[in-house]
């Protein structure tokens, strides 16, 4: 299982269906395992009662139905699907509207219209109770795509950034809340970011990134607030550090790497200045 798992942390995020189903195959004793701890790109499904597109995972599924977090109902339609209680489920209502907002223009806790990050995009909210810790469990999900067509030259997805040929960016925000205790609740949220770039320009030819990153964080809050505030601040914060992360990991690595095998001209120059 320890060997799966590090197979799966370093395949390329458009290959990892594949290698989860051949390792499924090979290793069928551990399919429950595998389902809830390795992380897939997130597929997107058409509500057909509400007209909304929604986000396809393992938290929204029961069998082979995925269920809307807009009309509550599993596609394809599943009579006896797990469903969450009514107060959660109202919870779950408020979420999906604020988490709208945070991935049109970000701010969680008060939806105020200050720096971008995803400019639109596709987002779902799921949630359901914690038998266990005698609390619940809530994902927060966000994909943004872009796509370029060879042929007519056009784009299909949201957003437009320079030279990107193909791009995609999976967020995956599961947060385990405890019981409350008096006025205090503990939080453990788990992040999960995949991103995959590829760009195909005459200037800089073919290029592809792809990558993902995972980090954990617990935090104890005052429930003052409401849990969907404390998430969300939670999220936000966490969501910073993994944009930093990736831009000094990936990002940062691969401008070295390029600068040093393929260095500017004035910088060649310098250099062949240096050695004569």
């Amino acid at each position: 299982m320890e060997a799966a798992m590090g197979l799966m942390r370093r395949i390329h995020p458009k290959h990892s269906e594949t290698a989860l189903s051949a390792l499924l195959s090979l290793l069928p004793q551990h399919s429950s395992d595998l389902l809830s701890q390795v992380d897939q790109p997130l597929r997107v499904l058409s509500d057909m009662e509400s007209g909304n597109e929604f986000i396809m995972c393992e938290y929204n599924r029961d069998a082979d139905s995925y269920r809307s977090p807009w009309s509550n109902k599993y596609h394809p339609p599943l009579e006896d699907g797990q469903q969450p209680s009514a107060t959660l489920r109202q919870l779950e209502i408020e979420a999906n509207d604020v988490f709208a907002v945070y991935r049109d223009h970000n701010c969680i806790c008060c939806a105020k219209l200050n720096d971008r990050y995803y400019e639109g995009g596709i987002s779902s909210v799921y949630m359901w109770e914690d038998e266990d810790n005698e609390g619940f469990v809530a994902c927060f999900l966000i994909k943004k795509a872009q796509f370029f067509d060879a042929q007519d030259g056009s784009k299909a997805g949201q957003g437009r950034r320079g030279y990107l040929q193909e791009g995609g960016w999976d967020a995956i925000h599961v947060i385990q809340v405890g019981p409350e205790d008096e006025t205090m609740a503990h939080y453990c949220l788990t992040s999960t970011v995949m991103l995959s770039l590829t760009t195909n320009d005459e200037s800089s030819g073919n290029f592809n990134l792809s990558g993902s990153i995972r980090r954990q964080m617990n935090m104890d809050l005052a429930v003052t607030d409401g849990h969907l505030c404390n998430m969300g601040k939670m999220i936000e914060e966490m969501e910073s550090k993994l944009r930093n992360s990736l831009d000094q990991v990936y990002f940062g690595k691969t401008r070295e790497m390029v600068c040093t095998l393929r260095p500017p001209a004035e910088v060649a120059q310098l250099r062949i200045s240096e050695t004569k």
